[in-house]
């Protein structure tokens, strides 16, 4: 079969390899798509001392079973699924409480949890292993386009849920960044809550798709969006906060339209910070702020993206591409030519 591998710093190559051979409790998935986001750009530019090198790439897929192991008795040939992007273990104390992006067997203080892409193979290629438990029925979902719901789906709900004691009917939610995360968390904000939904970026044709999404307002991210949102919000703020880039100047703007007692969620991965006071200085962050540096998202926030998207309240802006154009994708999403999420369908 063929799979695409990180070969090396900076370099991707799409490869002949074996199908998996399955133990017990293992299933083979045909892959038939699998989503490209930035935290695969991030990826490729490990230097050497990333310990992932030789690895298929690929954290969102979606597709049908092709074989189950002997011990497999809830799935057959031909059921969709989706694979989960947080393989936790299921039995540790994270876990059973619900929190198993927080797993204490798959993960650590300092490592996220067990990813598949990055450590284990991801879905970038033909057929990918998975045990059976990091897989979920998508019933007539088109698992193409379900792909990125693994990932641009479950990770916003999650951030999302985690937000929600602020998230009550008349509160302001803002999103930054209408791409690949942002248009699933605006759309899962405009389904499950009350909130009046400001959008900001800086691409307009990111904002059209913004307004078709139901946004309530949409902001050009410029020198003045700060001023516009507290403009709005009487001078108060908005109650939450969702970066989806998390770069230096969103996060900037994140602290500077907060209220107190608000929420900020930094989904993106951009690296950008802001100091922390604990004092009286009100410069760092209102009082009461909540701040969370939000990763992917549980079994439960995948079962509430799937019913979202059965319910058709739930759709991925996306372009297609064929594997062995993957050279093509990557370039496209780095340049912001893709709305949405850009998909390598094998």
């Amino acid at each position: 079969m063929r799979a695409l591998k990180l070969v090396s710093a900076g370099k991707i190559e799409l490869q002949d390899v074996p199908i998996p051979e399955l133990g017990p409790e293992d299933v083979l998935v045909k892959v038939a798509g699998a989503g490209l986001c930035h935290s695969d750009l991030h990826i490729l530019q490990m230097d050497e001392t990333w310990p992932f090198f030789g690895n298929t790439v690929g954290h969102e897929a979606a597709g049908y079973v092709e074989k189950v192991g002997s011990d497999v008795t809830d799935l057959t040939k031909g059921d969709a699924v989706l694979v989960s992007v947080i393989w936790a273990c299921g039995r540790c104390r994270a876990c059973v409480e619900g929190r198993d992006n927080a797993c204490e067997v798959a993960g650590s203080r300092t490592m996220f949890p067990t990813t598949p892409g990055i450590g284990p193979d991801g879905g970038m290629a033909e057929y990918m292993k998975v045990n059976a438990r990091h897989l979920d029925k998508i019933g007539d979902l088109d698992p193409i386009a379900a792909a990125p719901l693994a990932d641009a789906g479950v990770t916003p709900m999650h951030a999302i849920n985690s937000a929600r004691s602020r998230l009550t009917p008349g509160s302001t939610a803002v999103v930054i960044a209408v791409g690949g995360l942002g248009h699933m968390g605006l759309q899962i904000l405009k389904a499950t809550t009350g909130a009046r939904i400001i959008a900001i970026d800086n691409d307009e044709s990111k904002l059209a798709i913004a307004r078709e999404l139901g946004a309530d307002l949409v902001l050009k991210s410029d020198s003045s969006a700060a001023q516009r949102v507290l403009d709005e919000t009487n001078g108060y703020g908005a109650d939450a906060v969702f970066d989806f880039v998390g770069v230096e100047p969103t996060v900037d703007l994140a602290i500077q339209i907060v209220a107190p007692e608000g929420v900020i969620r930094l989904v993106g991965l951009g690296g950008g910070s802001f100091p922390f006071v604990a004092g009286t200085d009100a410069s760092s962050v209102p009082w009461g702020v909540n701040v969370q540096r939000s990763y992917g998202g549980t079994r439960a926030d995948q079962l509430q993206v799937i019913a979202l998207a059965q319910q058709g309240k739930l759709t991925v802006e996306y372009l297609t591409y064929p594997l062995e154009k993957f050279e093509q994708a990557f370039a496209d999403l780095e340049h912001g030519k893709v709305a949405g999420r850009a998909i390598l369908v094998p």
